[in-house]
Parts: C-alpha cells; sequence; structure tokens
C-alpha cells in the first residue's frame, strides 16, 4: 500500500505544525467507505534504549474478522518526541510495513487521534491522506477536548468537543473499562466510524484490528494468517 508524497519528513517542529495545518484543510469527514472485506489496524511500539520503533499493520477479513495478513517494519526514529507531533515520529514506520502489504485493506483503523487533535491533523488523519483511504483514529487516551461522562453500557458514548466544535466520540466499548477515544481520521463520518469501531470490537477494550497491531508491534502476536492456499480459494467463492 503506497504513500503519496504530501511533504518532507525531516523538517522542525515549526515546520511540522504548518504542515497540519495545511494538510487538515484537506481532511474529509464525508462517508466513503462501503463493501467492506478487509478492515486493518496499525500500531507502533519504541524501545527507548535503542530509539529504534517497530510499525505494525494487520489486515483481517471482514465481518470474521480473522487473520488474513500482517506486517512488521523496523526504523530508527529521526523526529523528537512532542506531544501533537507524534504522527511525523511514528508515520515513516507505518508506511515501511505497510508497503510490504500484498492486501489491501477497504478501512484502516489507527491506535491514534483523527481530527481529535488541536490542529485537526492526528496519526489517523495523517495517514488517511498519504494513502487516501478512509481511516478511524482510535485512541486509548485523549489529547483535547472535554466531554461529559459516559454512561457504562457498551455502545454508549459521549461528544468530544473542543469549545463548541464536536472533535469526536467518548465510546464505550466493554463495561468496566475505560472509554475510547474515537474521532474522524479521513474519509469517514463520525457516526460510521463510531458504527465501524463497535462492529470490530470482540468482547475486548480495543476493536480487534488494533489490537492485534498493538501485539503485532510488541513481537506477541501468535495467531498465524490464513494460508496463500485458503486465501486463493476465498477469493474464489
Amino acid at each position: 500500500m503506497k504513500a503519496q508524497n504530501l511533504h518532507d519528513w525531516l523538517v522542525t517542529v515549526s515546520q511540522a505544525m504548518t504542515i497540519q495545518r495545511e494538510l487538515a484543510e484537506l481532511v474529509s469527514a464525508r462517508d466513503e467507505v462501503s463493501d467492506v472485506r478487509l478492515v486493518a489496524g496499525v500500531d507502533i511500539s519504541v524501545r527507548n534504549t535503542s530509539g529504534v520503533a517497530r510499525g505494525a499493520v494487520v489486515v483481517l477479513n471482514y465481518p470474521e474478522l480473522t487473520l488474513r495478513e500482517s506486517q512488521i517494519a523496523e526504523k530508527a526514529v529521526e523526529f523528537p518526541y512532542v506531544p501533537g507531533l507524534l504522527s511525523f515520529r511514528e508515520s515513516p514506520v507505518i508506511l515501511a510495513a505497510c508497503e510490504k502489504l500484498t492486501n489491501i485493506p477497504d478501512l484502516i483503523l489507527v491506535d491514534g487521534q483523527g481530527i481529535a487533535h488541536p490542529r485537526r491533523l492526528g496519526l489517523a488523519s495523517h495517514l488517511g491522506l498519504l494513502w487516501d483511504r478512509p481511516t478511524i483514529g482510535c485512541a486509548k487516551s485523549r489529547l483535547c477536548g472535554e466531554h461529559r461522562p459516559v454512561e457504562t453500557e457498551p455502545g454508549r458514548f459521549s461528544d468530544l468537543l473542543d469549545g463548541e466544535e464536536i472533535i469526536g466520540a467518548v465510546l464505550r466499548t466493554r463495561a468496566d473499562s475505560k472509554p475510547l477515544y474515537v474521532s474522524v481520521g479521513h474519509k469517514i463520518s463520525l457516526e460510521a466510524a463510531i458504527r465501524w469501531v463497535l462492529c470490530c470490537c470482540r468482547g475486548h477494550r480495543l476493536p480487534e484490528p488494533t489490537r492485534l497491531a498493538h501485539l503485532a508491534a510488541g513481537g506477541q502476536l501468535k495467531v498465524e494468517p490464513i494460508s496463500s492456499m485458503k486465501r486463493i480459494s476465498d477469493d474464489n467463492r
């Protein structure tokens, strides 16, 4: 899965912020997701001692959510840790992992923010623009905005607000677990993003695509992808 070349990566903090503001104008909240057969999840882990990041992508069949393909890549981290600019730190290794894919997903869930970001361009939105594909931000913590308490029943959510602007939803995916922060990445509406996150949950707090990507990034993914023979058989049904 190739990415567009929208900007340089070796930039200053000030330049990165300017790029974010410019790219944010291109993000689409129009729902362009249809006929999803493959859904992906991406995540990253960074070894602090070595400064090497491992990016992981998993592709699952939908609606079965069985593993179709997983890929990882490792790169030295070149951009400093700056809250709000993590996409400049994390995107290169994620893009490298996704370039290895032979199965191109119809929808991508990202462990990170979409437009629920001070400059409206978190990792999910940034990647969505680079790939020109539908993405959803599905973060475990809040970067900005305020919200009311979320009811404990799975499927309940509260609007995530920055002033009067709705920038996401605080979604309960499992009872007695902390909620997730869901936001538009690119080419999807917030309503659809919430629905897809819930459809991809299988009894865990995290939706299955990002849960497995998290395991893959940490070197803990134990599930074997289906064989190429099975893949051919499925594709010919």
